[in-house]
């Protein structure tokens, strides 16, 4: 299983710093050359559906099942 690991940020301006949130999309039948050609659109379809914010960086990877995020 490969995740398109993402960190989405909120409210950024020159004044405020914002808010950030790291966020996965999870993907079964992809292989990881597909999920990195297939990021950006994914992306952008996220950013569309979640105005004001913006994507800071991604990256995609196999999913780690002995990794517990706290």
């Amino acid at each position: 299983m490969i995740e398109l690991v993402f960190v989405a940020c909120f409210g950024i301006t020159q004044q405020a710093p914002g808010v950030c949130e790291q966020r996965r999309l999870l993907y079964t039948e992809v292989t990881p050359l597909e999920c990195v050609m297939g990021a950006e659109p994914e992306l952008a379809r996220w950013v569309e559906t979640h105005p004001n914010w913006t994507i800071a960086r991604w990256t995609c990877r196999y999913l780690d099942t002995t990794r517990r995020d706290a």
